[in-house]
Order: C-alpha cells, then structure tokens, then sequence
C-alpha cells in the first residue's frame, strides 16, 4: 500500500480563516487538502498528516523556541512513520512574518536544509526510497487579522514558487505551486477555506498520479 506523508504548518494541519487570532479551528477530516488529496487518490493509499500551525522551514520561533523549527520536526516524522513512498513539503509562510526579518531567499534555503534532510542516505534507505514534492504555498496578504504580523511579507511569499522550484530541479524534487490553484482568504491573510482545500488536495493528487 503506497504511504504520502504530508509535512507543514497550519495550512496542511487544516486550519481555516481566524477572524480572531483568539480562536484555533481545524476543518473536519474530509475537507482538509491532504484528506481529499488521499481520497482522490483512491482506497489504495494511506495518508499521515504531519501539519502543525506556526512551523517553519528551519527556523526557531521567538516564543517557543524550537517547537516550530521543520528541520528538527522532519527527521522524527520520517523516523516515527514509514514506510512512505511520498512526502510533500509545503512550508515557507510563517517564515514570511515580520518577525523573523527573513529574505526570499534566506526563506529558500530554509527549504533547501529540509530537502538535504529528505534526502539523507539513511532516511532514504529506511524508508527503501521515497519521492519528494515541493508545494510552494499560496501567497500572504498583509490584510486582515495577521496583516501586522505579515507586515511586508506579500513580496516575500510571492518570491517563493521561482526559488523553489529551482531547489526542487537541483535537489531531484518534484513542484508544484499552490498559488496556481488557490488563494489565501482576506479574512485572515494566511489560510484558505474548505473550497480552496478541495481544490489543492484534488491538484497534489492529480500531480501525484502523473508519475
């Protein structure tokens, strides 16, 4: 039975637009993108879902310290699942907040430090190989109730899709851009409702499928 685990932050854990920041909701089991995803690509495949609101490429938060920081998250989940045969990687726009005074391209190398971990010798071989898919995430929107946290963010995030499809090709990954699928909601300026989760999770399926 071929495995797809999905690894990211808030928008693959499932949570919707926050009109406070106060509240946390997640979108039931059959309207997050990695659940539709699995189901579109047929009883034949398990899915493991690895999201987590507030990760990072590789970055530790400047609250909770490493709690966010992907580089450390990865190697566990590749460690406490498997075997898989697909990973998909959709991570970069918690990066983008003001906070973290990231560039573009220091936001690209954070990815580039996950896909040398993915495709670690040892990872690799304890899983007997897997494939990795890039998904550059949709971009931000300093509006709503995150604009002040996404303060010059926008350009940021829609620096991504080139720079990681670059890494993609240099680090034998497959890509995919979210942004031409889907866009991100104005209530909040960082997550996307249930109908734009059903389109991407119809998309990385269909994506999938073509190898």
């Amino acid at each position: 039975m071929p495995t797809i685990l999905t690894f990211g932050d808030s928008n693959t854990h499932g949570t919707p637009p926050m009109p406070s920041a106060d509240v946390i909701l997640r979108l039931g089991p059959t309207e997050r993108w990695p659940r539709v995803m699995a189901q579109s690509l047929g009883a034949g495949w398990e899915l493991v879902e690895e999201g987590l609101g507030g990760r990072t490429t590789v970055f530790d938060d400047p609250e909770t310290g490493p709690l966010m920081n992907g580089g450390l998250a990865l190697p566990m989940a590749l460690r406490s699942h498997g075997p898989i045969d697909w990973l998909t990687i959709m991570l970069g726009t918690n990066d983008c907040q003001f906070v973290y005074g990231l560039t573009a391209e220091q936001i690209a190398a954070g990815l580039a430090r996950l896909l040398v971990i993915a495709n670690r010798p040892d990872l690799q071989a304890r899983h007997g190989g897997f494939r990795v898919l890039v998904i550059a995430p949709p971009p931000v929107e300093e509006v709503g109730t995150f604009g002040r946290e996404f303060h010059m963010g926008a350009a940021k995030s829609q620096a991504l899709p080139a720079l990681y499809a670059r890494l993609a090709r240099d680090y034998g990954a497959e890509f995919m851009n979210a942004g031409d699928h889907i866009a991100i909601s104005p209530v909040d300026g960082v997550h996307f409702d249930a109908a734009a989760h059903r389109t991407l999770g119809l998309a990385v399926a269909d994506k999938i499928l073509s190898f």
